[in-house]
Protein backbone atom coordinates (compact mmCIF):
# COMPACT_ATOMS: atom_id res chain seq x y z
CA UNK A 1 0.00 0.00 0.00
CA UNK A 2 1.41 3.58 -1.15
CA UNK A 3 1.83 6.05 1.87
CA UNK A 4 0.25 8.52 -0.52
CA UNK A 5 -1.81 7.87 -3.58
CA UNK A 6 -3.45 10.54 -5.95
CA UNK A 7 -6.31 9.41 -8.00
CA UNK A 8 -7.54 11.11 -11.26
CA UNK A 9 -7.40 14.41 -9.14
CA UNK A 10 -8.61 17.84 -10.78
CA UNK A 11 -8.85 20.98 -9.19
CA UNK A 12 -10.34 23.99 -10.56
CA UNK A 13 -10.77 27.77 -9.63
CA UNK A 14 -13.20 30.57 -9.78
CA UNK A 15 -11.70 33.76 -10.83
CA UNK A 16 -13.55 36.88 -12.16
CA UNK A 17 -16.13 34.67 -13.60
CA UNK A 18 -13.74 31.83 -15.25
CA UNK A 19 -13.36 28.92 -14.50
CA UNK A 20 -9.31 28.11 -14.01
CA UNK A 21 -8.38 24.48 -14.24
CA UNK A 22 -5.06 24.55 -11.79
CA UNK A 23 -4.58 20.61 -11.63
CA UNK A 24 -5.74 18.19 -14.65
CA UNK A 25 -6.62 14.38 -14.10
CA UNK A 26 -3.18 14.15 -12.12
CA UNK A 27 -2.54 10.47 -10.69
CA UNK A 28 0.66 9.32 -8.81
CA UNK A 29 1.74 7.40 -5.97
CA UNK A 30 4.44 7.80 -3.33
CA UNK A 31 5.78 4.56 -1.75
CA UNK A 32 6.75 4.62 2.20
CA UNK A 33 10.10 6.31 3.13
CA UNK A 34 10.89 7.67 -0.44
CA UNK A 35 11.62 11.34 -1.05
CA UNK A 36 9.57 11.88 -3.98
CA UNK A 37 10.07 15.38 -6.00
CA UNK A 38 6.99 17.31 -8.03
CA UNK A 39 8.66 19.90 -10.70
CA UNK A 40 7.42 22.13 -12.91
CA UNK A 41 8.03 26.07 -13.56
CA UNK A 42 5.87 28.68 -11.92
CA UNK A 43 2.26 28.32 -12.15
CA UNK A 44 2.47 24.49 -13.23
CA UNK A 45 0.24 23.37 -10.40
CA UNK A 46 2.61 22.31 -7.82
CA UNK A 47 1.83 24.19 -4.80
CA UNK A 48 -1.81 23.22 -5.34
CA UNK A 49 -1.09 19.46 -5.78
CA UNK A 50 1.14 19.81 -2.24
CA UNK A 51 -2.04 21.51 -0.52
CA UNK A 52 -4.13 18.51 -1.69
CA UNK A 53 -2.69 16.02 -0.26
CA UNK A 54 -2.78 17.30 3.05
CA UNK A 55 -7.05 18.71 2.23
CA UNK A 56 -6.37 22.19 2.75
CA UNK A 57 -6.83 22.54 -0.92
CA UNK A 58 -9.92 20.02 -1.28
CA UNK A 59 -9.88 18.31 -5.17
CA UNK A 60 -12.52 19.56 -7.44
CA UNK A 61 -12.56 15.48 -8.78
CA UNK A 62 -10.91 12.57 -7.97
CA UNK A 63 -9.25 11.42 -4.46
CA UNK A 64 -6.62 11.72 -1.96
CA UNK A 65 -5.65 8.56 -0.34
CA UNK A 66 -3.22 8.86 3.07
CA UNK A 67 -2.30 5.16 3.91
CA UNK A 68 -5.33 3.87 2.68
CA UNK A 69 -7.40 6.14 4.31
CA UNK A 70 -9.70 8.24 1.61
CA UNK A 71 -9.33 11.79 3.15
CA UNK A 72 -12.71 12.76 1.79
CA UNK A 73 -14.43 10.02 3.79
CA UNK A 74 -12.83 11.76 6.71
CA UNK A 75 -14.82 14.52 9.65
CA UNK A 76 -13.39 17.11 9.82
CA UNK A 77 -12.19 16.11 13.71
CA UNK A 78 -10.49 13.07 11.82
CA UNK A 79 -9.08 15.17 8.78
CA UNK A 80 -7.31 17.69 11.51
CA UNK A 81 -6.13 14.15 13.33
CA UNK A 82 -4.71 12.79 10.03
CA UNK A 83 -2.96 16.48 9.33
CA UNK A 84 -1.17 16.11 12.67
CA UNK A 85 0.67 13.42 10.94
CA UNK A 86 1.68 15.62 7.65
CA UNK A 87 3.96 18.15 7.91
CA UNK A 88 4.84 21.34 6.14
CA UNK A 89 8.23 23.27 5.25
CA UNK A 90 8.03 26.63 3.00
CA UNK A 91 10.05 29.14 1.01
CA UNK A 92 8.76 31.35 3.69
CA UNK A 93 9.84 29.82 6.91
CA UNK A 94 6.16 30.57 8.43
CA UNK A 95 8.23 31.60 11.98
CA UNK A 96 6.38 33.19 14.55
CA UNK A 97 8.44 36.69 14.69
CA UNK A 98 7.23 37.32 18.36
CA UNK A 99 8.34 33.88 20.09
CA UNK A 100 11.99 32.95 19.85
CA UNK A 101 13.59 29.37 18.13
CA UNK A 102 12.67 26.57 21.27
CA UNK A 103 9.29 28.48 21.45
CA UNK A 104 8.35 28.11 17.74
CA UNK A 105 9.19 24.57 17.73
CA UNK A 106 7.11 24.04 20.70
CA UNK A 107 3.91 25.77 19.34
CA UNK A 108 2.86 23.14 17.46
CA UNK A 109 3.08 20.91 20.96
CA UNK A 110 1.41 23.12 22.89
CA UNK A 111 -1.49 23.22 20.39
CA UNK A 112 -1.77 19.47 21.19
CA UNK A 113 -1.61 19.72 24.38
CA UNK A 114 1.54 19.10 25.40
CA UNK A 115 2.54 20.28 28.76
CA UNK A 116 5.64 22.59 28.80
CA UNK A 117 8.33 21.20 30.07
CA UNK A 118 7.95 17.65 27.80
CA UNK A 119 7.18 20.45 25.04
CA UNK A 120 10.34 21.73 25.60
CA UNK A 121 12.46 18.88 26.34
CA UNK A 122 11.39 17.45 23.05
CA UNK A 123 12.03 20.98 21.60
CA UNK A 124 15.54 20.87 22.61
CA UNK A 125 16.45 17.57 20.92
CA UNK A 126 14.98 18.34 17.83
CA UNK A 127 17.01 21.62 17.77
CA UNK A 128 19.67 19.24 18.20
CA UNK A 129 18.85 17.49 15.37
CA UNK A 130 19.04 20.15 13.07
CA UNK A 131 21.83 21.89 14.33
CA UNK A 132 20.37 24.81 16.72
CA UNK A 133 21.45 23.63 19.94
CA UNK A 134 22.94 27.20 20.34
CA UNK A 135 20.00 29.22 19.08
CA UNK A 136 16.84 28.33 21.06
CA UNK A 137 17.12 31.70 22.46
CA UNK A 138 17.10 33.71 19.26
CA UNK A 139 14.12 35.22 17.61
CA UNK A 140 13.62 34.68 14.05
CA UNK A 141 14.74 38.22 13.06
CA UNK A 142 18.36 37.38 14.48
CA UNK A 143 18.45 34.28 12.20
CA UNK A 144 20.21 33.56 9.12
CA UNK A 145 17.52 32.05 6.09
CA UNK A 146 19.56 28.65 6.45
CA UNK A 147 18.70 28.70 10.52
CA UNK A 148 15.30 29.98 10.17
CA UNK A 149 14.69 26.81 7.78
CA UNK A 150 16.52 24.37 9.93
CA UNK A 151 14.06 25.99 13.00
CA UNK A 152 11.12 25.71 10.62
CA UNK A 153 12.02 21.95 9.51
CA UNK A 154 12.18 21.21 13.83
CA UNK A 155 9.10 22.67 14.04
CA UNK A 156 7.74 20.34 11.46
CA UNK A 157 9.01 17.24 13.34
CA UNK A 158 7.56 18.10 16.59
CA UNK A 159 4.21 16.26 15.55
CA UNK A 160 6.44 13.40 14.71
CA UNK A 161 5.04 13.18 11.22
CA UNK A 162 4.81 10.45 8.93
CA UNK A 163 5.18 12.76 5.68
CA UNK A 164 7.01 15.79 5.48
CA UNK A 165 5.75 18.17 2.52
CA UNK A 166 8.48 20.96 1.37
CA UNK A 167 6.80 23.28 -0.65
CA UNK A 168 9.90 25.26 -2.44
CA UNK A 169 11.63 25.00 1.01
CA UNK A 170 15.32 26.00 -0.51
CA UNK A 171 14.11 28.84 -3.42
CA UNK A 172 15.04 32.03 -0.85
CA UNK A 173 18.03 30.46 -0.38
CA UNK A 174 21.84 30.62 -1.60
CA UNK A 175 23.67 27.93 -3.16
CA UNK A 176 25.68 26.67 -0.06
CA UNK A 177 22.76 27.25 1.99
CA UNK A 178 20.51 25.18 -0.20
CA UNK A 179 23.30 22.17 -0.29
CA UNK A 180 23.16 21.99 3.77
CA UNK A 181 19.60 21.85 3.83
CA UNK A 182 18.85 18.97 1.39
CA UNK A 183 21.75 17.38 3.14
CA UNK A 184 19.54 17.68 6.44
CA UNK A 185 16.55 16.56 4.61
CA UNK A 186 18.28 13.54 3.08
CA UNK A 187 19.56 12.49 6.50
CA UNK A 188 16.32 13.08 8.46
CA UNK A 189 14.23 10.60 5.83
CA UNK A 190 17.24 8.12 5.93
CA UNK A 191 17.03 8.24 10.07
CA UNK A 192 13.99 8.64 10.60
CA UNK A 193 11.95 6.49 8.04
CA UNK A 194 9.62 9.90 6.97
CA UNK A 195 8.45 10.12 3.50
CA UNK A 196 9.07 13.32 2.27
CA UNK A 197 7.21 14.84 -1.37
CA UNK A 198 9.25 17.77 -2.55
CA UNK A 199 8.13 20.42 -4.48
CA UNK A 200 10.39 22.75 -6.33
CA UNK A 201 11.18 24.54 -9.40
CA UNK A 202 14.72 23.87 -9.66
CA UNK A 203 16.52 20.15 -11.19
CA UNK A 204 19.39 20.11 -9.16
CA UNK A 205 17.23 19.57 -5.92
CA UNK A 206 15.62 17.25 -7.64
CA UNK A 207 18.79 15.25 -8.65
CA UNK A 208 20.42 16.10 -5.31
CA UNK A 209 17.77 14.13 -3.10
CA UNK A 210 14.79 12.62 -5.01
CA UNK A 211 14.14 9.07 -5.84
CA UNK A 212 11.49 9.76 -7.80
CA UNK A 213 10.08 12.53 -9.77
CA UNK A 214 6.98 13.58 -11.45
CA UNK A 215 6.84 16.80 -13.97
CA UNK A 216 3.71 18.63 -13.57
CA UNK A 217 3.50 21.54 -16.71
CA UNK A 218 -0.05 23.12 -16.92
CA UNK A 219 -1.59 21.27 -14.63
CA UNK A 220 -0.64 18.57 -16.50
CA UNK A 221 1.45 15.28 -15.06
CA UNK A 222 3.51 14.73 -18.06
CA UNK A 223 6.10 12.63 -17.26
CA UNK A 224 6.53 10.16 -14.13
CA UNK A 225 9.67 7.85 -12.85
CA UNK A 226 13.09 7.59 -11.21
CA UNK A 227 15.32 10.35 -11.35
CA UNK A 228 18.16 8.48 -13.04
CA UNK A 229 15.85 7.67 -15.56
CA UNK A 230 14.59 10.73 -16.39
CA UNK A 231 17.52 12.98 -16.61
CA UNK A 232 19.28 10.25 -18.63
CA UNK A 233 16.35 10.14 -21.41
CA UNK A 234 13.70 12.90 -20.56
CA UNK A 235 10.52 12.69 -22.87
CA UNK A 236 8.66 15.71 -22.33
CA UNK A 237 9.65 19.07 -23.44
CA UNK A 238 8.96 19.81 -19.94
CA UNK A 239 11.59 17.51 -18.39
CA UNK A 240 13.77 18.41 -21.12
CA UNK A 241 13.19 22.28 -20.54
CA UNK A 242 13.94 21.96 -16.75
CA UNK A 243 17.55 19.82 -17.49
CA UNK A 244 18.78 21.88 -19.72
CA UNK A 245 17.23 25.32 -18.66
CA UNK A 246 16.60 26.21 -22.43
CA UNK A 247 13.40 26.97 -23.86
CA UNK A 248 12.64 23.88 -26.05
CA UNK A 249 9.07 24.87 -27.04
CA UNK A 250 7.66 27.37 -29.73
CA UNK A 251 11.39 27.68 -30.89
CA UNK A 252 11.53 29.85 -34.28
CA UNK A 253 12.11 27.43 -37.79
CA UNK A 254 15.49 29.49 -38.37
CA UNK A 255 16.68 27.92 -34.87
CA UNK A 256 15.32 24.59 -35.57
CA UNK A 257 17.26 24.22 -39.23
CA UNK A 258 20.06 25.54 -37.35
CA UNK A 259 22.98 22.97 -37.02
CA UNK A 260 21.54 19.74 -35.25
CA UNK A 261 22.79 19.70 -31.53
CA UNK A 262 22.14 16.53 -29.13
CA UNK A 263 22.90 15.67 -25.17
CA UNK A 264 24.69 13.00 -24.12
CA UNK A 265 24.62 11.31 -20.58
CA UNK A 266 27.14 9.31 -19.46
CA UNK A 267 26.87 6.54 -17.01
CA UNK A 268 29.02 4.70 -15.09
CA UNK A 269 30.02 2.26 -17.63
CA UNK A 270 30.50 4.72 -19.90
CA UNK A 271 32.57 7.24 -18.14
CA UNK A 272 35.69 5.22 -18.87
CA UNK A 273 36.07 5.13 -22.56
CA UNK A 274 37.29 8.54 -24.01
CA UNK A 275 34.12 7.80 -26.14
CA UNK A 276 34.70 11.56 -28.09
CA UNK A 277 37.83 10.85 -29.07
CA UNK A 278 37.14 7.26 -30.15
CA UNK A 279 34.26 8.87 -32.24
CA UNK A 280 36.19 11.26 -34.07
CA UNK A 281 38.80 8.66 -35.29
CA UNK A 282 36.09 6.39 -36.56
CA UNK A 283 34.38 8.66 -38.53
CA UNK A 284 37.18 11.36 -39.41
CA UNK A 285 35.00 14.31 -38.82
CA UNK A 286 35.00 16.94 -35.80
CA UNK A 287 32.19 17.20 -33.55
CA UNK A 288 31.22 20.73 -31.49
CA UNK A 289 31.45 20.05 -27.78
CA UNK A 290 28.90 23.09 -26.86
CA UNK A 291 28.86 22.45 -23.36
CA UNK A 292 30.22 20.00 -20.54
CA UNK A 293 29.33 19.11 -17.32
CA UNK A 294 28.91 16.89 -14.39
CA UNK A 295 25.70 16.49 -11.63
CA UNK A 296 25.42 14.66 -8.75
CA UNK A 297 22.09 12.54 -9.14
CA UNK A 298 21.40 10.66 -6.59
CA UNK A 299 24.61 10.44 -5.20
CA UNK A 300 26.47 8.95 -8.29
CA UNK A 301 28.47 12.00 -10.24
CA UNK A 302 26.90 12.00 -13.77
CA UNK A 303 28.48 13.49 -16.98
CA UNK A 304 26.55 15.12 -19.92
CA UNK A 305 26.96 17.28 -22.74
CA UNK A 306 25.74 18.77 -25.61
CA UNK A 307 27.16 18.23 -28.87
CA UNK A 308 26.95 19.82 -32.39
CA UNK A 309 26.64 17.27 -35.22
CA UNK A 310 28.35 17.84 -39.14
CA UNK A 311 26.05 18.94 -41.26
CA UNK A 312 25.89 15.33 -43.25
CA UNK A 313 22.40 13.64 -42.12
CA UNK A 314 23.81 10.03 -42.76
CA UNK A 315 26.51 10.74 -40.47
CA UNK A 316 24.74 12.28 -38.09
CA UNK A 317 22.44 8.97 -37.58
CA UNK A 318 25.97 7.36 -38.10
CA UNK A 319 27.37 9.23 -34.83
CA UNK A 320 24.00 8.89 -32.67
CA UNK A 321 23.83 5.05 -33.40
CA UNK A 322 27.51 4.51 -32.52
CA UNK A 323 27.32 6.42 -28.92
CA UNK A 324 24.18 4.57 -28.10
CA UNK A 325 25.71 0.96 -28.68
CA UNK A 326 28.76 2.43 -25.98
CA UNK A 327 25.47 2.86 -23.45
CA UNK A 328 25.08 6.93 -23.55
CA UNK A 329 21.67 8.26 -22.97
CA UNK A 330 21.39 10.79 -26.24
CA UNK A 331 18.52 13.07 -27.06
CA UNK A 332 17.63 15.65 -29.26
CA UNK A 333 17.72 19.46 -28.39
CA UNK A 334 17.19 22.67 -29.89
CA UNK A 335 19.61 25.10 -28.62
CA UNK A 336 22.26 25.02 -25.65
CA UNK A 337 23.71 26.59 -22.69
Amino acid sequence: MSEISISHLTKKFEVKGHTVTALNDVSLSVEKGQIYGIIGMSGAGKSTLVRSVNYLEKPTEGSVFIEGTDLASLSENELRAKRSEIGMIFQSFNLLEQKNVIDNVCFPLELKGIKRKAAREKARGLLETVGLSEKEKAYPSQLSGGQKQRVAIARALATEPKILLCDEATSALDPQTTDSILRLLKDINEKMGITMLVITHQMSVVTSICDHVAIIDNGVLVEEGEVTQIFESPSSDAAKELISGTPVRYSPISELNAERKIRIVFSENSSYEPVIANLILKFGEPVNILKADTRDVGGTARGEMILGLPDDTDLQEGIIDYLKERGLSVTEVSDHV
